[in-house]
């Protein structure tokens, strides 16, 4: 037979061995022992060395198409696809997509081997680690690591964003909400989220950012109270008994960090698929399954079942504790002055004095609360257009005549004179 015949390195040794067994008389029973088969396959083996030759020990499959293969136009419908929609995606990610969008049942692997055939996929090199892994907490409560990632999420639709997220350090579960930067509202609000979903976690592992500590000098109040001072959201988490503990790195916080991969992967591909281009939308997609999906497909049980989070308490007004609370000076004329805006006290019982300070609370809703030895005192805001009111009601009032003095020297002032002194002489 002339051409070129491709060999495996154990259909090579079975050459050897059989052509051993057909030229020098070596037993088919010596042979199964050296190939290290049974002795009857090593006789059908044998058999069929004799009548094809070498040809005859080459597997009867290769070359041929798997009976379990794909066929080519669903394989080119399946890179199709992915140029037009799913470029960039991740094979697991897309092989999802590729199911719930177009109903084409696909193993990722499968995916993932077609994509680097069409050159579609690039491995990417996983950096090495260099840091001691840190055992996870044993229950859902115990630490929750919280992060913002800022990034494009809406690629070139809209403008860079960023994402506050929340990570239970035990089981992975994650909880996100999306705001223009990183700041101590979006904060404040996720942490409610997480609150009123889970309870009142018991420490909070945050990096050295000024939404979650400072490092102003403490004034003079706090340094007679032996008070540290601390922010907005520092307070919050003072009064409701979570303990915040700063993070020296990014790797510290690595849970975190991590899950920040798996939202800039698959919520991206998300919003791209919806058309998802602003704040408000894409907290609605985050509110309304893609978090929950997340939990489903990558939380894991912790490794003690107990549940570490506290219930909130009947007496805390949640309301009122994640709030922005500044000092205030209360006016002579009980009036209370706070970012450009003008409140007027009522007469009421303990009522504040004037020059006494008081606590302007501003709620998450933009609501605003006047706090006087921890009493809400009742209060008017007076507008812009009640103040130019009363100007012009002011501006209104009749002016007071002034009587005409004559001088001194005035002639009238002699005649009365004269009257003065005739009527004495008389």
């Amino acid at each position: 037979m002339r051409g070129h015949l491709m060999m495996s390195g154990k259909e090579r040794q079975r050459l050897l061995v059989l052509s051993r067994v057909r030229d020098q008389g070596m037993s088919l029973k010596k042979a199964a022992k050296v190939l290290s088969v049974s002795y009857r396959q090593t006789r059908r083996i044998y058999k069929r060395f004799i009548d094809e030759g070498d040809q005859g020990l080459v597997h009867q499959s290769r070359g041929k198409t798997s009976g379990r293969g794909f066929d080519l136009r669903v394989k080119q419908t399946v890179i199709d696809l992915y140029k037009s929609k799913y470029d960039g995606f991740g094979p697991t990610l897309a092989a999802e997509k590729l199911l719930e969008e177009d109903s084409i049942v696909l193993d990722h692997e499968t995916l993932r081997r077609w994509l680097i055939k069409n050159g579609l996929l690039k491995r990417r090199r996983k950096r090495p680690s260099h840091r001691k892994r840190r055992e996870p907490k044993a229950h859902f409560g115990e630490l929750i690591q919280m992060d913002g990632s800022h990034h494009l999420w809406f690629e070139d639709r809209s403008f860079e964003s960023c994402l506050m997220n929340m990570v239970d350090d035990a089981t992975k579960t994650t909880l996100s909400l999306m705001d223009k930067e990183e700041t101590t509202l979006i904060s404040m609000r996720l942490l409610l989220a997480w609150i009123d979903k889970y309870g009142i976690p018991e420490t909070l592992y945050v990096d050295r950012k000024n939404v979650f500590v400072t490092d102003r000098e403490p004034t003079l109040e706090e340094q007679l109270k032996g008070e540290t001072p601390l922010t907005h959201f520092g307070r919050a988490c003072k009064k409701l008994g979570i303990q915040i503990i700063i993070a020296n790195s990014a790797q510290a916080k690595g849970r975190v960090e991590r899950n920040h991969g798996v939202y800039q992967d698959r919520l991206v591909k998300e919003f791209r698929l919806k058309g998802i281009n602003t704040i408000d939308q894409a907290n609605e997609v985050l509110a309304s399954g893609f978090v929950d999906n997340l939990n489903t497909k990558f939380a894991k049980a912790p490794a003690d079942p107990k549940d570490r989070h506290r219930p909130v308490d009947k007496t805390m007004n949640l309301a009122s504790i994640f709030s922005f609370e500044h000092q205030r000076t209360v006016g002579n004329d009980f009036t209370v002055r706070f970012n450009n805006r003008l409140f007027q006290l009522l007469r009421q019982n303990y009522l504040p004095q004037p020059k006494t300070k008081l606590t302007v609370k501003k709620r998450l809703d933009d609501s605003i609360h006047l706090i006087h030895q921890d009493r809400e005192l009742k209060f008017v805001e007076i507008t812009k257009e009640d103040q130019e009111e009363s100007t012009i009601i002011a501006e209104q009032k009749p002016k007071k005549i002034r009587t005409y003095v004559p001088p001194p020297d005035h002639p009238w002032r002699g005649k009365q004179r004269e009257k003065q002194l005739i009527g004495q002489t008389r």
